[in-house]
């Protein structure tokens, strides 16, 4: 009778958080963050302790991660009207009287200095996942049109700032609940045709709207110039088009099998703008080549579908957007990043998760992860 009041040591104490911890999820951001710190210490070997910031970005990701897994996905629905609300008054703020640096205004001062915009990347999904279970079997028109609604204040007011990067990030999250929500493909079809028309256009005529002095209507004049440097980045191959001739080089002289871990001659000799942050991809392509691309890659989408198969098999409606909005998250990190890297998409703000330096990115990383983690663990638990 004794052992029943026998005091649990840590390893018991510590086995009902771990339970449900999902582990394919777990090995593929393990396999990015390897990735992330070797490459790390390669590209910034000369940056005094960014190697060593990074590696404690990751632990504090790490550790945010397990605290949210902790938190059951319907207490997390609970946090959604306010996060959301907080964000988008910080947004205002930062519209009256933020902080301006290098051109945008992106931050205000609460006490610490903060980049309110990041805080929308997780609040519009929770927000938008709560209004969706909240209409759960009443869904109509109408609750689309509001969901549209609660997604464009903030993303117009992002845009305002300018931060095309986190506008695109926010867009992408939000829409990605209103598609898993239901939306009908009769209303994705026209403006994805219209988007495609436009393109097109843009493509055709780029002679046109590109020639000096002509101002496209509602697009900042940068955001103009990263389009038209995004066709020919030779126009301007020392301004301009620098950053995207330069991934380009790298990329392609990685070849096959790179030139080896160090040995990046457009990394080490500084060809490299922002190496260690937003073209830390060309860095990476250069030292490993496409069969390092390839596995990087292939670790991207092994993320993506288990965080898909995670949303697949929740529990609730609100689980499943979340997750779903989440997963759509990582993937456009991802794909928009190594796409600008390579020449494909306009140079913008966005790092490659896991990869590139940053500690706010890498905090909304671990929240997220947390949330998915969450989820995957709600559904276990459900089932035994």
């Amino acid at each position: 009778m004794a052992a029943v009041f026998d005091k649990p040591n840590l390893r018991q104490r510590m086995a009902p958080m771990l339970q449900g911890f999902d582990g394919p999820l777990a090995f593929a951001v393990f396999l990015l963050a390897c990735a992330g710190m070797l490459t790390m210490y390669s590209s910034g070997f000369d940056h005094g302790t960014r190697f060593i910031d990074h590696g404690r970005n990751m632990l504090l990701a790490g550790a945010i991660m397990f605290v949210v897994a902790q938190v059951p996905p319907q207490r997390l629905a609970s946090f959604a009207v306010p996060l959301y609300i907080a964000g988008v008054a910080l947004l205002v703020a930062v519209a009256v009287f933020g902080i301006t640096k290098k051109g945008a205004k992106r931050w205000v001062n609460v006490g610490v200095v903060i980049q309110p915009s990041e805080i929308l990347k997780i609040a519009m999904p929770l927000m938008l996942a709560w209004w969706f279970q909240k209409r759960e079997g009443q869904l109509r028109a109408l609750d689309f049109v509001v969901a549209g609604l609660l997604l464009a204040l903030p993303v117009g007011l992002i845009m305002k700032q300018p931060d095309l990067g986190t506008s695109v990030l926010v867009l992408t999250a939000g829409m990605s609940v209103i598609f898993f929500a239901g939306l009908s493909w009769k209303l994705i079809i026209p403006p994805v045709v219209l988007g495609l028309v436009v393109v097109g256009l843009v493509v055709g005529f780029e002679g046109h709207l590109c020639a000096d002095g002509f101002r496209w209507p509602i697009l900042h004049d940068y955001q103009q110039q990263r389009i038209c440097t995004l066709l020919d980045p030779s126009k301007d191959p020392l301004g301009k088009g620098f950053h995207i001739i330069q991934g380009m080089i790298a990329i392609g002289s990685g070849g096959l099998l790179g030139k080896g871990f160090m040995q990046g001659t457009q990394t080490h000799l500084e060809f490299i703008p922002e190496r260690t942050t937003d073209f830390i991809f060309a860095a990476y392509s250069e030292e490993f080549g496409l069969v390092g691309n390839i596995f990087l890659i292939i670790s991207f989408l092994f993320l993506v579908l288990r965080g898909l198969a995670i949303a697949l098999e929740a529990s609730t409606l609100f689980s499943r957007l979340l997750a779903g909005a989440i997963t759509m998250i990582f993937f456009t990190y991802a794909f928009v990043n190594m796409g600008m890297v390579s020449g494909i998409l306009p140079v913008v703000g966005v790092p490659l998760p896991f990869i590139s330096y940053g500690g706010t990115a890498m905090v909304t990383l671990g929240l997220g992860l947390g949330i998915l983690m969450s989820i995957a663990k709600s559904k276990r638990l459900v089932q035994s």
